[in-house]
Formats: structure tokens, sequence, C-alpha cells
């Protein structure tokens, strides 16, 4: 978009489509594995497998994909992040066109947790996985009950479950996190970041941003 006065851009692409197909597909099978856990366990199952179908292909693209999309160029060192979180407890820290710096933590936190729910809940579909294993600490060896509700005559328990269940909070959490740092940098910013997320583009860059 051009702006008419300066005859310049306005606006930017800076979201590539497999991002944004990533974020909004993602924040729909999460919400999706969250609403049906202990409740429909099919339905919860593929809301998993979806998620990390989403998690491996973003691995892929952070290395693949567009500029704004690959992780080296938007996640920093911890140094760099700690100054950032800094810069916003001051309240001047500078506008970044793609990822800032905690942003770009909280994807790294995100695809962490996420990663670990759903290998924790594929291991916990099937005890024989477990045994393909064993190498794993002990800690995360289930134990299984009689009486499953879903037909398959088990019901996990134990430690793996409870694995499971604390980084599914875990990224809840961190979800909660990552939605209030994009409401502040909006305002911050004076840009909607929800709504670029859904087009793809954001404000052009004014003098002291970083593009």
């Amino acid at each position: 978009m051009i702006d008419p006065a300066s005859g310049q851009a306005a606006t930017v692409r800076v979201w590539d489509p497999l991002v944004r197909v990533f974020h909004w597909g993602l924040v729909a099978a999460v919400a999706m594995a969250w609403l049906t856990a202990d409740e429909l366990q099919p339905v919860h199952e593929v809301a998993g497998y979806t998620v990390a179908g989403l998690v491996a292909l973003r691995v892929i693209w952070g290395f693949a994909g567009s500029r704004h999309a690959r992780f080296a160029q938007f996640v920093k060192g911890p140094g760099d992040t700690l100054a950032y979180l800094g810069s916003m407890v001051r309240g001047h820290e500078r506008r970044y066109l793609g990822h800032n710096p905690a942003g770009a933590a909280m994807i790294v936190a995100l695809l962490l947790t996420l990663s670990g729910t759903a290998f924790t809940g594929w291991l916990m579909a099937d005890q024989t996985r477990v045994a393909m294993l064993p190498d794993l600490p002990r800690i995360v060896t289930p134990a299984w009950a009689d009486g499953d509700e879903y037909g398959e005559g088990r019901e996990i328990e134990g430690p793996l479950k409870d694995m499971h269940e604390t980084l599914a909070n875990l990224t809840l959490l961190l979800v909660a996190l990552h939605v209030g740092g994009v409401a502040l940098a909006s305002v911050r910013h004076r840009e909607n970041l929800a709504r670029a997320m859904l087009t793809g583009e954001k404000r052009a860059p004014d003098p002291g941003d970083i593009a």
C-alpha cells in the first residue's frame, strides 16, 4: 500500500502465507486439544497429531522459509533478549518489523513445550511405544489401569500422564504471556499485531525501527 502524502509504501509484507497458516492452525489445534482433554479422546489425539505436524513444519520453515520466518533472522542470544526486556520495562523498546527478541524467545519456548506435550501424548496413546524407547528415564514409565472409557481396555496413569499435563499447563501459561505481550506491543507501537498475522502486512518501518 502506498501513502498518498509521501508516495512511499505505508505497509510492507512481513509474514508469508505459511507462517500465517501455521499460527492460526496452531491456535485452533491447541484450543481443540484443550477443550477435548479427558472428554473426547479420539478428537484430542487428532488435535495432538495436528499440533505435532504444524510444529515440525514450522521448524523446517524456520530454516528454509522467507526472511522474517527464519530463526537466524529473529532468534537472539540471552543478552539481547534480557536487554530488550529491560527496555520494555522502561517503556522505550524499539519496534521490530519481524519478531522482537522477547517474541522470539517465546516462540522457541512454545515450540519446545508443544513438542514435549505432543511426544508424551503420543507415548501415552500406546504402552508399547515406551518399550521402544529403553533409554527413557524411569520417571516417564507409565502405569496402566483397567477400565479405559474409550474402548482400549486401559487407562494411563502415573508419572507420564503427570508430565504430559504439566507440559500442557506450561504451554497454556506461555500462551497467556504471549497474548499479553502481543497486546502490549500493539499498544506501544500503535499497530494491530493480531491483524498483521492475518493479512501478513505491517506498517512500514519508521526511522529507528529494526527491519
